[in-house]
C-alpha cells in the first residue's frame, strides 16, 4: 500500500487529500493535516472520494475513444477529429469552431486548450462553465480593485470581529470552511455573524442577524448599509480620499437608499439593515464571503461591486480580517481563470482589448497574432450551435446538457450541431448523448497537475494510480490533437503558423506546460515566477502572487493602498438596485431558486454513484411554504407540477420552514439520469448580466399544481456490478415521473420510482413483466403476489435468507424497510409472510431509520430523535453515536434537531 498527496476535486475550498493505494487501485482517502486550507479535514463528499473508484464505481467510467457509438482506436479518433476541424475551419472559418471547458480540469489542460484555441485556431470561442458560476465575481473585482485577484485569506477568518456571508449557504456549499468559521466563533464570542439569504439555511441559522432578503434585492440593501455607514461617519474619509475615485458618484446615489427604503424593496426590517450596517462598521474588522446568490443574476457585475463599496469605504481591505472574498464554486475555477480561459481574457489576466497584451501573447505563443473579438461566452455559445453558426464544438469536463439555463433550446442546439466531441469521465451524462465523439479522460487520482483555490492558493494534484482502460490525461488529449490539426492547418498555408517550422505544442510533461505559464505570469499581478514543481513538492501549497526571489506566498493583497488600475486607485462604481430579469405575475406568482445540497456535487456524475451520498437527500424536492402548499391542495410528499415560461416538469413537493411565502426552492444536482426531466435548468431564463454575461441561473417565475396520480411504483434490486443504473435510465422516459436513485454503504442499491397520472390506475401488465425482468426479479428464487381488484402487485427476490431485489406496486409503505433489508442485510423470513398479505403493514420491529444525518457514522434521523427524547445533549449525541464528531457537515442540523425538540 502507499500514499499520495492531491487536493480534493469539489468545491474551491481547495482541500489537500491524502490518497490510500496501491499499485491500480484506490482504497481510501483522508484529510491532509498539512495543507493550509483544511489541515486535515474533509467533508462527506470528500470523505468518499474513494467510493468513487471502486470496481461498481469505475464500471460506468468512459474508458475507450468511441465514434458514433463505435469503439476505434485513439488515432483514428483524434486524426477523424482533425480532419472535421479543419474542414469546419476552412470552409467556414475560425470562429465556426469552440471549445467549451470546466473549472474540474486542472490548470495545467486549461492552458493548453487556450492555447490551441486562441493560438493555433485563431478563434476567441474558448469558454468554460466556470462563466457560470464566477464570471461575475471576475468583472467586479476588476471594476473595483483592477484585476481578479481575491484579496484575502482564508486565514482572515480567523482573525475578523465581523463576518458577513451573502448568498451562500457556506454550511454546505463549502463545509470544511464553515467548520473554520464556526472555529473562530468559538475562539473569539464577541465576532459577529450576518448572513444575507433569502433562505433560512443552516449558515442563515448559525448567524447572529439573518438577513432574508427577497431574491434580487441585493444592491439595495448594500447600499442602505453604506447609507447607514455614511450618516453614522462610519466610513474612513482618508482612505477614501488616499485610495479611491468615484466616491462622490455613489454617495449621490445611496443618498436616496434609506433603511427605510430599501427595508420596502427587500423584505427585511429596517431596524436589521441599520444593525448590520453598525455591526460592519463599527467593528474593527470585517470579512465578506459570497458566491452564487450574488453572482448568478442579470446584475451579478453590480451585486460584487455593491458588497465591495462596503470594503473600500471603511478602509476595511488589505488588514487581517478584512476584505471581500469571493468564494468559488468548482476546484480551478482560479486556475482556468489565471490562464485566460474565458472567451474574453488572455494568459496571466491580459486583456484581450488591450493589443500590448495580445502581442506579448502572440510573442510568448510564437504565432502572428492572437485575435481582438471576445468569444462567444457560455450561453452565447450554445445560441450561436443552435443557429448554426457553431459547426464543431468540443465539450471537456463538463454537462451543459443539465448545468446551462433554458435547456430546452441547449438540447436541441446540441442535437443539430454537426460535430460535437465530448471528452469526459463519465460514460453517461445528459452532454453525452449528443456526442459524435467521446474521448475517455482521466479523473481524480489518475492525472497530475495544479489547481488554485479560492484564497489564490496553488496546490499540486498527483496521480495515485493509471486511468481505467485507455483513458488519457485532458492535457495529452489535447497536445495530441493540436499536433494533428496544426500539421493539417500548416499544409493549407503558405508557411508554418510562427514561421520557424516548430510546433506550437512541444509539451512531453506536464510540468513543461506549467513552466511556459509560469513564463506567462512574470510581472503580472499573479506573477508566480519563484514557483516550481519543485517547490510546491517541498514547501507545499503557496498563494499567489509568488515572484523570483520570495521565500513565500503573498497572503493578502492592497495592504499598501495601491491597486492595479491607471490610476492606482481602487473604483467606487455608480450601481443602482434593479429587478430580477424574470419577474413574477399572476399567472407565475412563485419565485423558484435553485442551489446545492450538503451531500451531492453539480450534475452527479461523481457523487451519483456513492450510494451513501443519497442518505441524506435520496431525491429532488421541491421546498415550498406551508401556506402556498395549502392554498393549492398540496401535501407534503405530493408529485406537483412545476410550471415555468419555458417548460414544466414534475416533482415531489415538501414543506419547508426555511422559506417564506410565494418562494419555492429546488436543488441543482439532478438532471435526465437522475429523472424524467432536464432538471431545474429547464425553467431557468439565459437573461445574462450585460458585462460578465453570467446567467441568471438563480431566479424564474414559476407556478406550482398538484398532479394527480393514478399509481405509483417502487422497484429496488441490489447491483453488484455498477451497471444497473445505467441500464435503467430508458425506463425514466416511460412513466408521468420517475427517479433513478441508489442506496446502501458497503452494498449498492439501485431505486426507481415511479408514477402514473389518473388517467392510468395502473401500469400495463407487460410493462411490469418487462421491468421485473430488467431488474431480474422474475428469477426462480422470486416471490411473486398480484391482487388485481385492489391493484396491488408485489415482488420479492430472495437469495438464500437475504433479501436481493423488490417491487412494490401501489402498496409502497415498505419501502424503507425492504431498502433497510437490502442494505443493511437481515433475514428475509418474515418477508415471506408479508409479500402475501394485501395491505399489510411492514413487519418493521422499530420505527423507520428516515434520512441518515450523519454519514460519516451513518446515523439516522430516527435514532438522533430518540436519544433527543430520552435527554441527550450535543455531547452526548456525539459521545454515543460519534456523530459531528468527523468532518462535521452534520453539525448544523444537529443543533436544529436539538433546539427545536420539545422539552
Amino acid at each position: 500500500m502507499s500514499e499520495t498527496k492531491s487536493t480534493c476535486p469539489y468545491c474551491g475550498v481547495g482541500c489537500g487529500v491524502i490518497i490510500e493505494h496501491d499499485a491500480t487501485r484506490i482504497t481510501g482517502v483522508r484529510g491532509d493535516p498539512a495543507h493550509p486550507a483544511n489541515c486535515g479535514r474533509l467533508c462527506t463528499k470528500g470523505g468518499t472520494l474513494h467510493l468513487t473508484m471502486t470496481p461498481q464505481a469505475l464500471a460506468q467510467r468512459l474508458a475507450y475513444p468511441t465514434l458514433h457509438g463505435q469503439h476505434v482506436s485513439w488515432d483514428a479518433a483524434l486524426d477523424h477529429a482533425a480532419d472535421t476541424f479543419a474542414k469546419t475551419i476552412a470552409e467556414h472559418g475560425p470562429d465556426s469552431v469552440a471549445f467549451y471547458l470546466s473549472g474540474q480540469l486542472l490548470t495545467e489542460d486549461y492552458y493548453v486548450f487556450n492555447k490551441l484555441g486562441k493560438g493555433l485556431i485563431g478563434t476567441n470561442n474558448v469558454d468554460t462553465n466556470s462563466r457560470l458560476c464566477m464570471s461575475s465575481a471576475v468583472a467586479g473585482y476588476k471594476a473595483t480593485l483592477g484585476a481578479d485577484a481575491p484579496p484575502c485569506s482564508y486565514e482572515d477568518i480567523d482573525h475578523t470581529d465581523c463576518l458577513l456571508i451573502a448568498g451562500s449557504n457556506t454550511a454546505w456549499a463549502h463545509p470544511v470552511l464553515f467548520r473554520r468559521i464556526e472555529d473562530a466563533r468559538k475562539a473569539r464570542a464577541e465576532m459577529k455573524l450576518i448572513v444575507v439569504d433569502p433562505r433560512r439555511t443552516d449558515t442563515a441559522e448559525a448567524a447572529d442577524l439573518h438577513l432574508a432578503i427577497l431574491p434580487g434585492t441585493d444592491i439595495a440593501l448594500y447600499h442602505a448599509m453604506l447609507h447607514v455607514l455614511l450618516w453614522e461617519d462610519l466610513i474612513d474619509i482618508d482612505y477614501i480620499a488616499a485610495h479611491t475615485e468615484g466616491f462622490a458618484e455613489l454617495k449621490a446615489i445611496v443618498r436616496d437608499y434609506t433603511p427605510a427604503m430599501a427595508a420596502d424593496i427587500c423584505g427585511v426590517k429596517a431596524d436589521d439593515i441599520i444593525t448590520a450596517a453598525r455591526w460592519f462598521g463599527q467593528s474593527p474588522t470585517a470579512l465578506s464571503l459570497y458566491c452564487q446568490g450574488l453572482n448568478q443574476s442579470s446584475h451579478g457585475t453590480d451585486n460584487n461591486a455593491a458588497i465591495i463599496h462596503l470594503h473600500l469605504a471603511t478602509g476595511k481591505i488589505g488588514k487581517p480580517g478584512c476584505g471581500p472574498l469571493s468564494l468559488t464554486g468548482q476546484p480551478n475555477a482560479m486556475g482556468g481563470r489565471e490562464v485566460g480561459g474565458l472567451a474574453n481574457l488572455i494568459s496571466a489576466h491580459r486583456d484581450m482589448a488591450n493589443p500590448e497584451h495580445r502581442a506579448e501573447v502572440a510573442k510568448l505563443w510564437g504565432v502572428a497574432d492572437v485575435p481582438s473579438q471576445p468569444g462567444l461566452t457560455a450561453v452565447e455559445l450554445f445560441e450561436a450551435v443552435g443557429r448554426g453558426e457553431i459547426k464543431a464544438l468540443w465539450i471537456v469536463c463538463t454537462n451543459p446538457a443539465q448545468s446551462l439555463p433554458d435547456l430546452t433550446n441547449v438540447h436541441a442546439a446540441l442535437a443539430q450541431c454537426p460535430f460535437v466531441v465530448v471528452q469526459e469521465v463519465s460514460a453517461q451524462t445528459d452532454t453525452t448523448a449528443f456526442a459524435d465523439l467521446l474521448l475517455p479522460a482521466a479523473g481524480w487520482g489518475e492525472k497530475d497537475g495544479t489547481v488554485t483555490n479560492s484564497e489564490r492558493c496553488i496546490s499540486r494534484s498527483r496521480a495515485a494510480v493509471p486511468p481505467p482502460g485507455e483513458a488519457r490525461a485532458d492535457w495529452q488529449i489535447a497536445v495530441d490533437f493540436a499536433r494533428r490539426l496544426e500539421a493539417r492547418l500548416t499544409a493549407a498555408r503558405p508557411e508554418p503558423v510562427d514561421g520557424s517550422g516548430q510546433s506550437l505544442f512541444p509539451y512531453e510533461s506536464v510540468e513543461a506546460i506549467f513552466n511556459e505559464h509560469r513564463i506567462s505570469t512574470v510581472g503580472r499581478d499573479l506573477d508566480i515566477g519563484g514557483l516550481s514543481y519543485s517547490l510546491l513538492e517541498s514547501t507545499g501549497p503557496q498563494q499567489w502572487p509568488f515572484p523570483a526571489g520570495a521565500s513565500a506566498g503573498t497572503l493578502r493583497l492592497y495592504g499598501d493602498g495601491m491597486f492595479p488600475t491607471v490610476s492606482g486607485k481602487a473604483k467606487f462604481k455608480a450601481v443602482q438596485h434593479r429587478p430580477t430579469a424574470e419577474v413574477t405575475d399572476a399567472r407565475m406568482p412563485l419565485h423558484l431558486n435553485s442551489g446545492r445540497l450538503r451531500d451531492q456535487w453539480h450534475g452527479m456524475s461523481r457523487t451519483g454513484i456513492v450510494p451513501r451520498l443519497f442518505a441524506h437527500a435520496p431525491e429532488p424536492l421541491l421546498e415550498m411554504h406551508p401556506r402556498d402548499m395549502e392554498r393549492r391542495g398540496i401535501k407534503d410528499g405530493d408529485l406537483v407540477t412545476l410550471k415555468g415560461k419555458r417548460g414544466a416538469l414534475h416533482v415531489r413537493a415538501a414543506a419547508s420552514a426555511t422559506l417564506r411565502p410565494a418562494q419555492t426552492f429546488m436543488p441543482m444536482h439532478w438532471g435526465g439520469q437522475f429523472m424524467n426531466s432536464r432538471g431545474v435548468n429547464t425553467l431557468t431564463p439565459a437573461a445574462t448580466d450585460p458585462v460578465s454575461r453570467q446567467p441568471e441561473l438563480k431566479h424564474a417565475a414559476v407556478q406550482v399544481e398538484k398532479f394527480a396520480i393514478g399509481w405509483q411504483l417502487v422497484a429496488m434490486c441490489r447491483d453488484d456490478v455498477g451497471t444497473l443504473h445505467g441500464a435503467l435510465q430508458t425506463w425514466l422516459a416511460r412513466f408521468d415521473y420517475a427517479t433513478l436513485t441508489l442506496s446502501g454503504r458497503e452494498n449498492n442499491v439501485v431505486i426507481l420510482r415511479a408514477w402514473g397520472g389518473a388517467d392510468t390506475p395502473l401500469p400495463a401488465p407487460e410493462m411490469l413483466a418487462e421491468l421485473t425482468t430488467a431488474m431480474s426479479l422474475d428469477g426462480p428464487q422470486a416471490l411473486a403476489f398480484n391482487d388485481t381488484k385492489r391493484g396491488i402487485v408485489k415482488r420479492a427476490l430472495i437469495e438464500g435468507d437475504r433479501l436481493a431485489g423488490a417491487l412494490l406496486c401501489n402498496e409502497t409503505r415498505a419501502t424503507e424497510w425492504l431498502t433497510d433489508l437490502i442494505t443493511r442485510g437481515g433475514s428475509a423470513q418474515e418477508l415471506r409472510k408479508w409479500i402475501f398479505a394485501p395491505l399489510a403493514a411492514p413487519p418493521s420491529s422499530g420505527p423507520a431509520r428516515g434520512r441518515i444525518i450523519c454519514n460519516c457514522f451513518d446515523v439516522s434521523e430516527a435514532e438522533i430523535k430518540a436519544d433527543i427524547a430520552a435527554g441527550m445533549n450535543l455531547p452526548a449525541l456525539q459521545e454515543k453515536r460519534q456523530c459531528g464528531t468527523s468532518c462535521g457537515s452534520c453539525l448544523p442540523e444537529l443543533r436544529r434537531m436539538l433546539a427545536t425538540s420539545t422539552p
